[in-house]
């Protein structure tokens, strides 16, 4: 699918010469050029520009686009939770340390260029629906699968907003010079979401097997979204059965883009260019390097996860970014029957991989896939050489990211085969937006708010025991073999992994902890752990409480985090950018609020 989006590119640039555009309102961009948008109302047209929307995936190429857009969102869902830190160092990429401390004002550039991305995406959407109600040449049934695809990507977009900014507005195929001023975020939209998903769920294809576009949305990735945002707005009833049709293929709808059954294969193989689309892909931001599109910005290779790669050594050459947390390390260990910690005490005595005082219990072997650790191998880098990999130790701790990387068999084919320090980080890695995992943990959420114990724990078991599939562990004197994602031979675990079942889960609250403790161990590093808190909080104060101890831990370790402070009733979203506000309010009439706090 990403290699459509650049043979489009003329296509591509003739979009912003046709946005129904105001230079007062933050919804829309000024019209760059005079092209009537007649031009593009055909069936070539329409769908180069339905590959523009599709593009903004990426988090890369439109308006706002940079790191702060990056469609992994590390730094929204991960490093202002619980998961990493910022890296670096503090005074590079600024912006986000106040992010990372709870400190930020409305005037951050980062959520800016969130916001802005987020807009312009949605009215490239928008733009499809406009141009192909001028179009003649165009069958009821394309105009169908165009329509549910346009409406996929608007959803998916506002969704984006609705998790990071909490009350943003609605904005659709309607909304003109005349009416933009008017729009305002005073209104609840996830109806306008629920909406959006439902009328792909109805226009979309089962797969695409039959013209081999598998970057594009099917019917199982827009129920999986539209479950997704029944879990974030406490509907459970309403997304268990959507989530049982995709569990149970019900109608076929289980299956990728590709036609694949979805199922939990290796844990690695969701990490790896080389077993990108797999079984596992509900649905995902397709990267692509070496093919033709440009570098760095201008291509498809994930700019927006450039910097997160160890600084000056393995596949890095820069910039030491998105370190993983103490704490997410100690939150791999194990009790005697290979279970997790679920009372928190994981955080108490000796830390994992301490330099000076070595963790001897035993671990989750989902560690040793999720960060890069001191002797442990880094896929076929060889072992990880610790704080030499690390930029600044004191505020960066000792590890690195390693879900974004690539192997070192894999450099000049699946990471882009330039030689300057940002190209060296473009890689084919596709970002999951959802994966199978995530269908199966919100599947097991439901059965305990329904109080069914017994079926939570048997789906949580079901990712556990992927996990402990020794074939998928990595090993010490052992060669990664990057096509299958495994090492071999499989004789020495490179650490004292232990990993253990749920006989059963013996209350309410107790199998709670368990899925909620399941999420972050099996999705970190991959920015959902700040959406989830946020989704689990609903005005309890549990956010606030589990990031304020994480800060009082870490402060422990950290310089930067001394100060720091999560403000309930605040902190669980992000401000909406100040300039936004001013420009949409500048009639002097209030259509656009700041959220609580800021």
């Amino acid at each position: 699918m990403k290699r459509l989006f650049k043979f489009f590119i003329p296509f591509l640039i003739i979009i912003a010469t046709i946005a129904i555009a105001c230079n007062k309102s933050f919804l829309n961009k000024p019209p760059l050029g005079t092209l009537n948008p007649s031009v593009l109302a055909n069936e070539k047209g329409v769908q180069a520009l339905l590959i523009g929307a599709y593009s903004c995936l990426d988090g890369e190429g439109g308006n706002g686009s940079g790191w702060g857009s990056a469609a992994s969102n590390w730094v929204y869902g991960s490093v202002c939770a619980d998961d990493a830190y910022k890296g670096s160092t503090p005074s590079d990429q600024g912006d986000i340390l106040p992010l990372e401390t709870y400190s930020a004002t409305p005037t951050n550039s980062y959520p800016l260029n969130k916001w802005q991305f987020c807009y312009n995406a949605i009215q490239r959407c928008n733009d499809v629906l406009r141009v192909m109600a001028q179009a003649t040449d165009i069958s009821s049934d394309e105009q169908a699968s165009i329509t549910a695809q346009a409406r996929f990507l608007r959803g998916f977009y506002h969704f984006e907003l609705k998790k990071v900014f909490g009350d943003v507005p609605y904005v659709d195929e309607s909304v003109t010079i005349d009416s933009a001023s008017l729009v305002n975020n005073g209104t609840d939209i996830w109806p306008n979401i629920e909406a959006d998903f439902q009328a792909a769920i109805d226009g979309l294809p089962i797969d695409w097997t039959s013209t081999g576009e598998i970057g594009r949305a099917n019917k199982g990735a827009a129920i999986a979204f539209l479950a997704k945002a029944y879990m974030f707005e406490h509907k459970y009833d309403q997304a268990a059965p959507l989530l049982d049709q995709l569990i149970n293929n019900t109608g076929g709808v289980g299956v990728t883009s590709s036609g694949k059954r979805y199922a939990l294969n290796h844990y690695q193989d969701n990490f790896n260019p080389q077993t990108r689309n797999s079984p596992e892909s509900v649905f995902a931001a397709q990267m692509t390097v070496n093919d033709g599109s440009g570098n760095v910005g201008n291509g498809n290779g994930n700019y927006g996860d450039v910097l997160n790669f160890p600084y000056g050594g393995g596949p890095g050459a820069c910039c030491g970014f998105f370190n993983p947390s103490q704490s997410l390390a100690n939150a791999y260990k194990t009790d005697a029957n290979g279970l997790p910690l679920l009372d928190g005490s994981y955080n108490n005595g000796v830390n994992v991989s301490d330099p000076t005082n070595p963790y001897k219990g035993t671990l989750d072997p989902r560690i040793d896939w999720v960060m890069g650790r001191e002797g442990i191998p880094y896929l076929d880098w060889g072992p990880h050489p610790g704080d030499s990999w690390i930029r600044d130790p004191q505020n960066d701790g000792h590890f690195n990211p390693k879900k974004n990387v690539y192997a070192q068999a894999q450099k000049g084919t699946y990471s882009d085969a330039s030689s300057n320090w940002a190209n060296v980080e473009l890689d084919a890695n596709n970002v999951n937006l959802i994966r199978y995992a995530d269908v199966v943990l919100w599947r097991a959420e439901c059965y305990v708010e329904a109080n069914d114990l017994s079926n939570a724990a048997k789906l949580v078991n079901e990712v556990r025991q992927r996990a402990a599939d020794p074939t998928g562990w990595v090993y010490k004197n052992a060669t990664y073999d990057p096509a299958s994602g495994t090492y071999a031979p499989q004789t020495t675990p490179a650490d004292n992994y232990k990993i253990g079942l749920y006989e059963s889960f013996p209350s309410q609250d107790y199998a709670r902890k368990a899925v909620q403790f399941e999420r972050r161990l099996e999705l970190a590093m991959e920015g959902h752990r700040f959406f989830d808190l946020q989704r689990w909080d609903n005005g309890t104060g549990t956010m606030a409480a589990t990031l304020n101890a994480y800060l009082t831990y870490e402060k422990t370790l950290r310089p930067s985090f001394v100060g720091a402070s999560f403000t309930k009733g605040k902190n669980e979203v992000f401000a909406i950018p100040q300039s936004a506000i001013d420009i949409q309010n500048a009639d002097g009439q209030q259509h656009l609020k700041q959220n609580p706090g800021y």
